[in-house]
This record gives C-alpha cells, sequence and structure tokens, in this order.
C-alpha cells in the first residue's frame, strides 16, 4: 500500500518577478472570471504553471484542478454515475472536473494539443459560470465559475481564430534577455526550492495584501451601480477594436469589463480611458488581423547610400536626392504604325478580279 505524498507548497505570487502582463491578467481574471479565462503563449520556463498555481492560493479556499491532456469529454463535464445506474436506482449525475474547479481556477497546459470538443466546452463554462450536460440521458445543470488559464507554446501549434476569439484576455510571454534579471529571478527560485516555508513567510505580507485586495475587488465588481464610465471611455474601446481589425463585438464587451476589473483592483471610483489603454494589448492581441498589426508598424528605413546620406534627403545644396541605385528613365525608340482605317476602306472598295 502506498503512501499519499504531501502536494508541494505553492511559489507565493507577490515574489514573482520579470512578467508584469502575466501577473496583470491573471489578477484581472480573478477579479472577473467571466472575462472567459486567460491564454498565455510563450516558451518552456517563463514561469506559466507557477503563476497559475499561485494565483489559486489567492482566492480564499479556491481549488487548483489541472486538466490532463488525455482527458475525455466526460471526465470534463460529468456524466451518468454508473455505480447507481446499474444497481438498479435513478439516474444520477456524476460531475467532473467542471464541478471540482468551481471557485477556483482551472489549468490547461498544452491546450493547444486538445480535441476542439473539449475546448469548446471549457470555454462556454468559463464565460457563463455554467455547465449544461445533456447527454446519457441526463440533462443537468450547475454552477462553474473559474478562472480559466490556459498555456500553449507557439512552436507546437496553436489554435483556431473561432477557439482564439473565446478567450477573454492573451498574453505572450519572451525569454528575459537582461542579464540582472534573470540572476534575480534564479536566486529567488533557488531559495525557495531550500527553504519553501521560510520564502513564504518572508512574503507573507505581501501575499495577504494581495488577497484583501482580490476580495474588495470582486465585491466592487459585483456591484453593478459601482464604477461608472462617460461616452469617451465608448468611443476609446471602438476606436481600438476597429483600428485592430477584430470581428464582431466581443473585444469591445471583454475591453469593457477588463477595465472594469483593473479599476476595482485599483480602488478607483470610475473607470477611465487610462484602464481601457492599459488592458487593450492583452483583449487584442489574439483578435488583432495580420493586416491591422502590419499597417500599425512603423516604415522601414531606407537603406543608407555609400556616403552614410540617408536617401530621400536633402543634400548639402537643397536638393532633394533620388534613391540611390535608381536607374534613370531611358528614352525608349518607338516606330509609327501606319493606321489600319485607309487600308480597309481601300480593300473594301478594290474590284473583285474574274
Amino acid at each position: 500500500m502506498t503512501t499519499a505524498a504531501p502536494m508541494p507548497v505553492p511559489f507565493p505570487f507577490a515574489a514573482i518577478a520579470g512578467q508584469p502582463q502575466l501577473r496583470q491578467a491573471l489578477l484581472l481574471a480573478a477579479v472577473d472570471p467571466g472575462l472567459g479565462g486567460v491564454l498565455i503563449e510563450g516558451p518552456r520556463g517563463t514561469a506559466k504553471t507557477t503563476a497559475a498555481r499561485a494565483l489559486a492560493e489567492l482566492l480564499p479556499g479556491a481549488p487548483f484542478v489541472t486538466l490532463p491532456l488525455g482527458a475525455s469529454l466526460e471526465s470534463l463535464v460529468g456524466t451518468l454515475d454508473l455505480g447507481q445506474a446499474l444497481a438498479g436506482h435513478e439516474l444520477r449525475f456524476a460531475p467532473g472536473l467542471l464541478a471540482r474547479a468551481h471557485g477556483g481556477v482551472l489549468y490547461v497546459d498544452e491546450i493547444n494539443l486538445l480535441p476542439d470538443a473539449l475546448i469548446d466546452s471549457l470555454l462556454d463554462a468559463a464565460a457563463s459560470g455554467v455547465n449544461v450536460v445533456e447527454r446519457d440521458g441526463i440533462s443537468h445543470r450547475h454552477a462553474a465559475r473559474f478562472v480559466l488559464v490556459g498555456t500553449m507554446n507557439p512552436e507546437e501549434g496553436t489554435l483556431r481564430p473561432q477557439l482564439l476569439d473565446r478567450f477573454g484576455l492573451c498574453v505572450q510571454l519572451r525569454n528575459i534577455d537582461d542579464p540582472a534579471e534573470r540572476q534575480a529571478i534564479v536566486r529567488a527560485r533557488l531559495a525557495f526550492d531550500a527553504d519553501p516555508q521560510g520564502f513564504r513567510t518572508k512574503h507573507a505580507q505581501e501575499e495577504a495584501e494581495l488577497a484583501a485586495a482580490l476580495v474588495s475587488a470582486r465585491a466592487l465588481v459585483a456591484d453593478a451601480s459601482a464604477l461608472p464610465y462617460d461616452d469617451a471611455v465608448h468611443e476609446a474601446v471602438g476606436a481600438l477594436c476597429i483600428a485592430s481589425g477584430a470581428d464582431g463585438l466581443r473585444a469591445d464587451l471583454v475591453m469593457l469589463r477588463s477595465a472594469r476589473a483593473l479599476a476595482a483592483w485599483e480602488g478607483a471610483v470610475s473607470i477611465t480611458t487610462d484602464h481601457v489603454q492599459r488592458v487593450a494589448e492583452a483583449v487584442l492581441l489574439h483578435r488583432r488581423k495580420p493586416e491591422a498589426e502590419a499597417a500599425a508598424q512603423p516604415p522601414a528605413p531606407r537603406p543608407a547610400k555609400p556616403d552614410g546620406t540617408a536617401n530621400g534627403k536633402n543634400d548639402a545644396s537643397g536638393a532633394a536626392d533620388e534613391d540611390w541605385g535608381a536607374m534613370p528613365p531611358e528614352p525608349v525608340g518607338i516606330e509609327r504604325v501606319k493606321p489600319l482605317r485607309p487600308l480597309i476602306d481601300r480593300a473594301q472598295v478594290a474590284p473583285k478580279k474574274a
């Protein structure tokens, strides 16, 4: 008989460094789980799993549920309790992972490798907060309000645009190139591995403040009369979504809810255009059309001429230079072609030979 091993304690959320966009996106999704979850794109070893586990600890009594890569649809949404059915008792619903994740964090690693049917069910429940099961002679629904955190490595493929759009927020992580920042992160991780409890004690006060701020922000978001906004906020949201080329109106709705969650997190009295600007990238990153992204890029600089001066600039004499290396236009000889109309007329009036 094997003995159950205790789960390792999570790394403190307050000690996560080097990924500010990731921290903000996760906190916003925790403030308002109805945003539809967070998709985290990035290479291996960029604290994706660590941050998701740490977030669950900030929520009071929140479970942390992991969806295995080989999970079935029945294990996710729930199904008929076969034990009760075979024993001749009434049909009974056996809850799945969505029910277990209620009130907590549902973490899906390599979500791009899951079947589309599972992703659809995940995103439906994450956005609505309700899991509806209509199968195996069962019609059942139950609350499933959780923070969905999905991760993927773009090198291993991506999600279809229809599924990407249903994620509320998206964060794209990069490898940290600053040597000092890398060293600080490695030192913190080594200190945690050497003495987990001592490291957590050092950050206990900051963790308690984050947890209390989450409770207050959630209460503020739940109050429909709190955090008003004016037409300028609506105009800013619309302009950003139109410029990105996002399809439909989901981007507008998610951006407004994200700005509201940020305002609640910061304890603001109203939503401002500054809140909108600060959440826009996470809302539009996975919805932006390629042509809109290309249009937003600055034009590439022209190559310099051999003398070091830039193309298209005035020289010392004040005359504008042509592109260096461009061939000047040359005249091309054109042979005049005799008009066809007189020839046709003569052919028509010429007498036919016998």
